[in-house]
């Protein structure tokens, strides 16, 4: 064979060596961050369809948390809850709930193991949404239904009970009580998972700016007075400030989603609406509904259920927002 013959097949064999050689095995991709989601009814996106039916908790697959896990690609341990409190829900088990679905199977539900057990050494990111049933917000809300139609809506009744009356030390006790639970959390928190980022996520804004509440809409805020809306607006951002003031302490961040939700309370127009009245339709996917309770069925409302001033599609959807936002922050980000 000719000199530059056997020159070119050498070439060719070594080229094709070179081209068939199996390549370097690439490294594998980062797995998915560890997250945990603690709260209430608030973080469980309750009454926002879909939610799981088989608990009591009602948690939507459209929370927050649920569609934070999904922007971010983070695997997801969402044990929030509605009627979940700090003490009797996140730090201790909770044997109360109240759906949805709202009305209970004939042999109740099962106790939930404390929240604060899915917290652990592995656990990368926490978010951490609850106090307003710490400091009976529902009950309050119940009495000033109660006392506005005792006054025919006329006054401040509900708040001078509460600021001025009989229920100033019950509601200043919940306060100091709410403090020091969440102080605790935080602190179990950091001891479980000492390497992970938390995010306390405050409440938004239900009844910032009362001007278009009507008195005896029960897709607002039913018989609640004018005079009373103020004070329900001071309480919520009592609460925010507690929250506030412990995450700052506790070196975690706050989620403020009060501040962007001004203006979208429940005395929004329709349109602008981020939050359930206390008898509404139901926002979300699908057709899931919520038989009412008995209770339900005698407000004299044509709303699908009672759904007392929780967030909607939009609200929970805004929530998403800025915990993702501050998730992302924290080092959190799509992979």
């Amino acid at each position: 064979m000719p000199f530059r013959a056997r020159y070119a097949l050498m070439s060719a064999l070594a080229l094709m060596t070179l081209t068939t050689t199996a390549p370097a095995t690439a490294a594998p991709p980062p797995a998915p961050l560890d997250y945990t989601a603690l709260g209430d009814s608030y973080s469980a996106g309750a009454f926002v369809r879909p939610w799981a039916a088989d608990d009591g908790c009602g948690r939507s697959t459209l929370s927050y948390p649920q569609q934070t896990a999904r922007r971010l690609n983070v695997r997801l341990t969402d044990v929030t809850c509605s009627a979940a409190e700090v003490r009797a829900g996140v730090l201790e088990p909770q044997t109360e709930f109240t759906g949805p679905p709202s009305v209970p199977p004939k042999a109740g539900w099962s106790a939930r193991p404390a929240q604060i057990k899915a917290v652990t050494a592995a656990t990368d990111l926490v978010t951490l949404g609850i106090g307003g049933n710490s400091v009976g917000f529902v009950d309050i809300v119940t009495k000033c239904v109660e006392q506005g139609i005792a006054s025919f809506g006329t006054g401040s009744p509900c708040s001078t009970h509460y600021t001025r009356g009989s229920g100033t030390s019950w509601l200043d006790g919940r306060m100091a009580a709410l403090e020091a639970d969440f102080a605790t959390t935080l602190k179990d928190i950091r001891t479980r998972a000492p390497h992970a980022k938390v995010a306390v996520v405050g409440y938004p804004a239900v009844v910032a700016d009362s001007t278009g509440c009507s008195f005896g809409s029960w897709r607002q805020l039913g018989t609640i007075t004018k005079g009373d809306m103020p004070f329900l607006d001071a309480l919520e951002r009592r609460v925010n400030t507690v929250l506030r003031t412990q995450a700052q302490r506790a070196g975690a961040v706050y989620v403020d989603t009060y501040t962007s939700s001004t203006g979208h309370g429940v005395c929004a127009a329709a349109d602008q609406r981020w939050m359930y009245g206390i008898k509404d339709n139901l926002t979300g996917s699908g057709t899931q509904t919520d038989p009412p309770s008995d209770l339900c069925r005698r407000i004299p409302a044509t709303g699908e259920a009672c759904t007392v001033l929780h967030p909607n599609l939009q609200g929970t959807t805004h929530q998403a927002d800025l915990v993702t936002q501050a998730l992302t922050g924290l080092g959190a980000t799509r992979r």
